[in-house]
């Protein structure tokens, strides 16, 4: 008998408890995290819907060379090609997305798929394996081993003189690309350059700043929002 009291008075008070904090959240509710500046230019950037308008607006077509750098699942290029119809080379290393890619694509001419990562420097390296946030930068339980070209290589290979649309989403490697893009002098042969910047990268802030000071010396900023996309045009 004195068990089943006490498990009915624990019971009641359990739900009393229950309801006070209910009620404490009702009349004081915890504070909302404040927003970081990321968050901000994330929503900004979903207002005015920019992974259908200013990441797709350029001034391309048949004619037009892309370079999409960081395929992922092929979508972009999709879209891209859907748009302007022009000639895309997509640089994918991680082997199940080349994969989709390559059967995506297989009846298009005009799309050419790399099974290669593009880098500042030729040879190989491991990637981590995250989805849509696989990695040179990051660690993760599956790694993979994947080649790494370089933009002369490739300007060499292809016969690239002029580069429409550049499109670098690498998972923070995009660093040391723009690095070498920049001091090379390469980056003057990108009309449009578009880049997503990631902030996990150390020292993420003061080398986004330092390499968009050498991007004003070639291009021009066209829209920026940090962290999230932005966009350089030759001048």
């Amino acid at each position: 008998m004195r068990g089943r009291l006490a498990a009915t008075a624990s019971a009641v008070l359990f739900r009393t408890g229950h309801k006070v904090v209910n009620l404490g959240y009702r009349i004081c509710p915890p504070p909302t995290p404040e927003p970081t500046a990321k968050d901000l230019a994330f929503q900004r950037w979903q207002e005015v819907n920019g992974d259908k308008t200013l990441r797709l607006e350029y001034e391309l077509d048949r004619r037009s060379l892309v370079l999409d750098v960081g395929g992922y699942e092929g979508q972009w290029a999709s879209d891209i090609f859907s748009r302007y119809l022009c000639a895309i080379h997509v640089f994918e290393p991680v082997p199940d997305f080349a994969d989709a890619i390559e059967r995506r694509f297989a009846s298009n001419d005009a799309i050419k798929l790399h099974r290669v990562a593009l880098g500042a420097k030729a040879g190989e390296a491991k990637l981590s394996i995250s989805g849509d946030g696989s990695s040179l930068h990051l660690q993760t339980d599956k790694e993979v081993l994947v080649r790494v070209v370089t933009l002369e290589e490739i300007v060499a290979a292809e016969g690239i003189d002029d580069i429409a649309l550049m499109k670098i989403n690498i998972e923070g490697a995009e660093y040391d690309l723009l690095d070498h893009l920049t001091a090379s002098g390469l980056v003057r042969r990108v009309r449009n350059l578009q880049v997503q910047f990631h902030d996990f990268v150390q020292d993420a802030e003061c080398r986004k700043k330092a390499i968009q000071s050498r991007l004003r010396e070639t291009h021009k900023l066209t829209y920026e929002y940090p962290f999230v996309w932005e966009s350089w045009e030759r001048v």
